[in-house]
């Protein structure tokens, strides 16, 4: 019989976590990693390592942080049971003395959850929760527990006097018994017999019985004076109330779980609350294509606003704070320019930083300036140039929504600043949109349903208050998947639900997802007790948010199904307009690039909307002369791209600019103006608005002027005329906007929230990894003498270790050896040896499963395996 199991033939108890977890099969301790990935990083050597490192602190509270309520109600309950517990005593602490049938049906998901993740390890008959999880959610008078119940009778007494004790004893009239330890287990027996505890209650003056209803679901301590009140004198008496300091007394936790009935907690929550519809039912559940039209509306709207914002920037945009990011006057006139308030406009801000359209162009005067990636993404088919900008967004963590707030040292925090990245985002994100996919197909959620189903998910994330982080990032998440058409009316669209890789909803299960059950089916064959099986490999515990792809080709291909769907709702571009006699042309739709990047040139835009009204004028039509157009180019552009003939006060504006233009040449004198026609040049020195230029004639078709060229040109142009700039040699010289650009950049990085989600490649090395150091290390092994201790390297002579070798080549038997590598760390290893020459030993090595070569020097001894 082997000492793993009982006489009867069943697997005996586990001792410790690390047993435990050398019990599980490869897919549990896959699911523990993906779980909790801190404890992959790096890989442990093996399962006791494994144990050890599930045990520390910083990774006990990041696991504990991940739980859902009910499974985190299920710790807590642990924490206050006996050490340990069974699962029938933990049953009553959860659903109390009535045996609520919901707590029942819920809690062997919680426990399989918590032993899953490693914090619960042993059977049924014997609960454990890891010693660290214990001292976290244990009560203490520093840090009450989250059930509000106080220490024990065994814990409170453990400083008082033996004759004080017995003294409660015969109060509470029962025998006396020969020493303290008798004396407190007499009380915690009797508190905790309901019929004994309810006759002693029964007893009890009305007020006592207020006092205890007053610390009954905590904090059970509370104030007494030196001479306490009769009431007060008969609760401590009977030990109903003991005292823990000076003028300090405390419930008893026995006591405490009699008056309510059993329940470690006031309310339980097994059941997450269901994400309701917004508004009366009913009323905010339209047509699935209807919402996608609408977020169709939406995300074309966002990628003009994107591509105005890079235009505003086309030249240069704002400089560089000191400290990073954009100044509030910036702000503020990029949200006139755009037409939106300025939280919405730093929102499209960082969504073009996150995408890598903008960045710093790292000059001395640093400035914002679009990116060479921006001259690519412009080029690209909307619906491609919408899902980068969705899928940057859900990946950011960068958050627009802190912009104007104050950082830990009261600092503000500005838009493209540092102090923006929060790590949950991607996650929040991700879980709301996923929240709505299980809506049934054109149903918008209400916000409050969504933000108490995360906190449901995840209630230590923090203080359960209205401005905590996850709820504002939920909110932020509602509104900028509005703005950017990730929803429609509230409702998530099909391009954003193929954006998050969730499958399209089926009206058989619309109605069970929106109840939000998280019960998952006991699957035959888990090694587990029947009450804690675990999920399946690779399914997300309860609470748990889907991640999402963590492949980029994944992720890529989610892209490119996202924009499949919406490019057939978005309008096609246009390649003509609509020119009218009142000097504007109406664009009924988005335009051709082409079109659109002249008509920005030749004409201003006078209205946006659903059409974009573009008016021209004297400036504008000499815009595009200056820009190196003719007027027969303009006419015959307007002809080509116009449905309605082209009006003559159109035609006539422009050549009426065009016989202006040019007319008068300005060069650097410092300036002069040349003009064939003296005429015009003796009207200009007769004009009194040219007296601030300091005009003079030097020939009769030359002016000097003591203004550079700029400032004659414009002060020209104020005047009515339409002078053109020359070069040294006499050329007209064509003014075209010349595009900034920054040196290539690379999109910000988002920041993780601790090490990344391990794939199933990984998992299955780390795995494979784990189980062959721990065969290593726990291997039967004939050691003379005393043997090492665990984890330690054996240690022999180098004559003992060669001569052992070279007997284990003749034999076939495998050796257990102590290795350390050329850097320095040391290993245990199983070798089944096949040669020994030069100082080296060639063997098939167990851990590693392949053969290797090791230097003798670096064995630092050897050991035969035990013949079992």
């Amino acid at each position: 019989m082997s000492s793993d199991e009982k006489p009867d033939g069943r697997p005996a108890a586990p001792r410790s976590l690390a047993e435990a977890l050398r019990a599980r099969d490869d897919a549990s301790l896959a699911a523990l990693l993906r779980a909790r990935p801190d404890l992959i990083t790096p890989v442990p050597t093996d399962l006791t390592q494994l144990a050890t490192r599930a045990g520390t602190r910083a990774s006990v509270v990041r696991a504990l942080e991940r739980l859902d309520r009910f499974a985190l109600q299920t710790a807590e309950a642990l924490a206050v049971a006996g050490d340990p517990a069974s699962y029938d005593e933990l049953l009553g602490l959860m659903a109390g003395d009535d045996g609520d049938a919901t707590v029942a049906a819920a809690l062997p998901r919680a426990v399989a959850t918590l032993r899953e993740q490693a914090l619960v390890w042993g059977g049924d008959d014997r609960l454990r929760l890891v010693r660290t999880a214990r001292e976290l959610l244990s009560p203490s008078p520093q840090h009450p527990s989250p059930t509000g119940l106080g220490p024990t009778v065994q814990e409170a007494t453990a400083g008082m006097s033996p004759g004080r004790i017995q003294e409660l004893v015969a109060a509470a009239g029962l025998p006396s018994t020969h020493d303290a330890v008798s004396a407190a287990a007499a009380l915690t027996e009797l508190f905790t017999d309901r019929e004994r505890m309810a006759k002693l209650l029964g007893q009890a003056p009305a007020e006592a019985r207020e006092v205890l209803s007053r610390l009954v679901w905590g904090p059970p301590y509370g104030q007494v004076t030196a001479d306490p009140a009769a009431h007060l004198r008969w609760l401590l008496d009977r030990g109903l109330l003991l005292p823990t300091a000076p003028g300090t007394v405390v419930l008893p936790r026995e006591v405490a779980l009699h008056l309510r009935g059993g329940r470690a907690h006031r309310e339980t929550e097994p059941v997450p609350p269901p994400v309701e519809p917004a508004g009366p039912t009913g009323t905010r559940q339209g047509s699935p294509q209807v919402v996608d039209a609408t977020a169709a509306g939406q995300a074309y709207t966002a990628l003009a606003t994107v591509e105005e914002l890079l235009k505003d920037w086309d030249e240069g945009g704002p400089a560089v704070l000191r400290a990073g990011g954009l100044s509030v006057r910036d702000l503020k006139r990029t949200a006139v320019a755009l037409d939106v308030s300025e939280p919405v406009a730093a929102f499209w801000v960082e969504l073009a930083y996150a995408a890598g359209l903008i960045a710093s162009d790292g000059e001395a005067d640093e400035r914002y300036a679009a990116t060479p990636a921006h001259d690519e993404w412009r080029e690209r088919p909307a619906a491609d140039r919408w899902a980068d900008l969705a899928g940057a967004w859900l990946a950011a963590t960068r958050t627009a929504g802190l912009v104007g707030g104050r950082d830990a040292k009261d600092r503000t925090l500005a838009a493209l600043g540092p102090g923006l990245d929060r790590s949950v985002a991607p996650e929040v994100r991700r879980r709301v949109l996923a929240l709505l996919a299980a809506l049934p197909a054109g149903t918008s959620p209400d916000p409050e349903s969504v933000l108490a189903r995360l906190r449901w998910e995840r209630p230590l994330r923090g203080p359960q208050q209205e401005d905590d982080l996850r709820s504002r990032l939920a909110r932020w998440t509602l509104q900028e998947a509005e703005l950017l058409g990730v929803t429609g009316r509230g409702a998530l669209s099909s391009h954003g639900r193929a954006l998050l890789g969730a499958p399209e909803p089926h009206a058989a299960d619309d109605a069970a997802r929106t109840q939000g059950s998280q019960d998952v089916p006991d699957t035959p064959g888990d090694k587990l007790p029947v009450h804690h099986r675990a999920a399946p490999a690779g399914a997300p515990a309860a609470g748990t948010v889907p991640p999402g792809p963590a492949d980029p080709q994944a992720r890529a291909a989610a892209r490119a199904a996202a924009a499949r769907l919406l490019a057939p709702l978005l309008p096609e571009p246009l390649d003509h307009v609509l020119l009218q006699a009142d000097l504007t042309a109406v664009a009924p739709g988005p335009l051709q690039r082409p079109l659109a990047d002249v008509l920005d040139v030749l004409a201003d835009v006078e209205s946006k909307g659903g059409a974009t009204v573009y008016r021209f004028t004297p400036a504008s039509v000499r815009r595009a002369l200056d820009a190196g157009r003719s007027a027969s180019d303009l006419h015959a552009f307007l002809a080509a791209h116009s449905r309605t003939p082209v009006p003559q006060p159109l035609a006539y504006l422009i050549d009426d600019v065009a016989r202006r233009h040019g007319h008068l040449r300005v060069g650097a004198a410092s300036a002069y103006v040349r003009c064939d026609d003296d005429a015009v040049l003796n009207e200009i020195l007769a004009d009194k608005r040219s007296a601030a230029l300091r005009l003079r004639r030097l020939a009769p078709t030359v002016l000097a002027a003591q203004a550079d060229p700029a400032a004659l040109l414009e002060g020209l142009r104020a005047l009515g005329y339409a002078p053109a700039a020359e070069s040294a040699e006499g050329d007209v010289v064509i003014a075209r906007a010349d595009a900034r650009r920054t040196p290539p950049r690379t999109p910000p990085e988002p920041v993780p929230e601790g090490p990344p989600v391990p794939d199933a490649t990984l998992l299955a090395a780390a795995v494979r990894a784990i189980r062959a150091g721990d065969l290593a290390s726990t291997a039967p092994r004939k050691t003379p003498g005393t043997p090492p201790a665990p984890g330690e390297l054996p240690r022999t002579s180098p004559a003992e270790t060669l001569a052992t070798v070279q007997a284990a080549v003749l034999t076939g038997e495998a050796l257990w050896i102590g290795y350390v590598n050329a850097d320095g760390a040391a290993s245990q290893r199983v070798i089944a040896p096949v040669r020994v020459e030069g100082g080296f030993v060639t063997a098939y090595d167990h851990t590693a499963d392949e053969v290797r070569t090791y230097p003798l020097h670096r064995i630092t001894g050897v050991a035969e395996l035990a013949d079992d």
